[in-house]
């Protein structure tokens, strides 16, 4: 029989891992299942540009994983059963249960509501993308002098406050955050920020926590009222219950806890990747949720599953937060790199030479996910040993 590796999640972690270890892995020994929610490969990062009217390329998955040997299943997964080494999902037919040997759990993230009323009924988000497209048809109907209010000052709110106001110059933005924009940028990147936010007339409500949202308000702590014909939520992100209620070791804020190889330290056949993944970096402190940390945790869930179901050597990857890149509208930017304590440096890329290159990683991002077959030779790695390791760093 196959060994048989499901992977929960096909987006950037989950796509780009599914692809490597199908040409890497040969077909006659393994299996490889990708189950995911949509039948596309979505650009999570550039869901506000969707949200704002922009048409991305069409990436169907059954097009990704063509020729690789992936077993694609369109359907949402409910539950994980990590004791009976089971997966149910649902889709238009309903309910079924896949079995796995091996598996990697990319499901990631969504939007945090962290607990504030109003939220879920109210508030729009940019996190999936049929919320994305919840949020441009909203936006679309709006009228000149409306306004939009954004709550966060994280990546995603600078990012969806000054792409809204860049693709519908008549309406009104405001972004909403709890502490201070931009506060942890370098001084030239957060003045670069700042000069941006008034280039685009967005005004910023720094230090106000809201903790309520109404139809057409969002309501402060200290009780002020800010209109709102549009409130959208970017304030953090959360990871999927399904992982707390599968069993698996996680964090007080549902991380599922992993070893530097990114097994989890409780059931060493789950691997985990991207968003969902509690791991400390290189620099000695957790990882963040982010794009950043989709790659290297890839990477290395990649690495460990092929050296313990083959045998061979398991190459190390540096688990290391580089930085962060922002875009501020198509035509600006800032990438602002940290150090090792994750504090951010001097200098930092600004303009339009910083927003091109984020527009080129991105670019090469997806397409290296959408060709996963590509200036490779595939099918290589045979079954061996299987090594049953414990999980060598409890990172938590």
């Amino acid at each position: 029989m196959k060994h048989r590796i499901v992977v929960l999640g096909a987006g950037y972690a989950g796509a780009f891992s599914a692809g490597y270890l199908a040409r890497r892995l040969h077909s006659d020994d393994f299996e490889i299942t990708v189950v995911n929610a949509e039948s596309d490969f979505v650009e999570r990062l550039r869901l506000h540009q969707v949200a704002a009217g922009r048409d991305l390329p069409h990436r169907p998955l059954a097009e990704v994983f063509a020729g690789t040997g992936v077993r694609l299943r369109v359907a949402r997964v409910t539950g994980v059963d990590v004791e009976q080494r089971s997966v149910t999902v649902v889709d238009g037919n309903g309910a079924d249960r896949l079995e796995y040997d091996t598996l990697l759990y990319t499901l990631g993230s969504t939007v945090a509501e962290n607990g504030v009323p109003g939220v879920g009924e109210h508030a729009f988000h940019v996190a999936a993308r049929p919320a994305a497209l919840r949020l441009r048809a909203h936006l679309a109907a709006l009228n000149a002098g409306d306004r939009v209010l954004v709550v966060g000052g994280n990546l995603t709110a600078i990012e969806a406050a000054t792409e809204f106001a860049e693709a519908r110059p008549d309406l009104r933005v405001d972004l909403v955050t709890s502490g201070e924009l931009g506060g942890w940028l370098g001084v030239k990147a957060r003045r670069h920020l700042l000069r941006a936010f008034d280039r685009f007339e967005i005004t910023v409500h720094e230090h106000t926590r809201i903790t309520a949202v109404e139809p057409a308000a969002a309501i402060a702590a200290d009780g002020t009222v800010f209109d709102a014909d549009a409130t959208v939520w970017a304030a953090g992100f959360a990871v999927h219950p399904v992982a707390a209620a599968s069993g698996l070791a996680v964090e007080p804020n549902g991380q599922i806890t992993v070893d530097s190889q990114m097994r989890s330290v409780s059931h060493p056949d789950v691997y985990v990747a991207g968003d969902a993944a509690f791991v400390i970096g290189a620099n000695g402190l957790p990882l963040p949720m982010s794009c950043a940390s989709a790659g290297p945790t890839s990477k290395q869930a990649i690495a460990a599953i092929i050296g313990d179901r083959t045998g061979r050597e398991i190459k190390t990857t540096s688990l290391t937060y580089l930085g962060n890149h922002i875009s501020l509208g198509r035509k600006d930017g800032i990438f602002q790199l940290v150090d090792g304590a994750a504090q951010a440096k001097p200098g930092a890329l600004r303009g339009r030479a910083a927003a091109w290159v984020k527009s080129a990683i991105i670019g090469v991002a997806a397409w290296s996910v959408s060709h996963p077959t590509v200036g490779q030779a595939g099918h290589n790695y045979r079954a061996g040993v299987a090594r049953e390791r414990a999980s060598d760093v409890a990172a938590g």
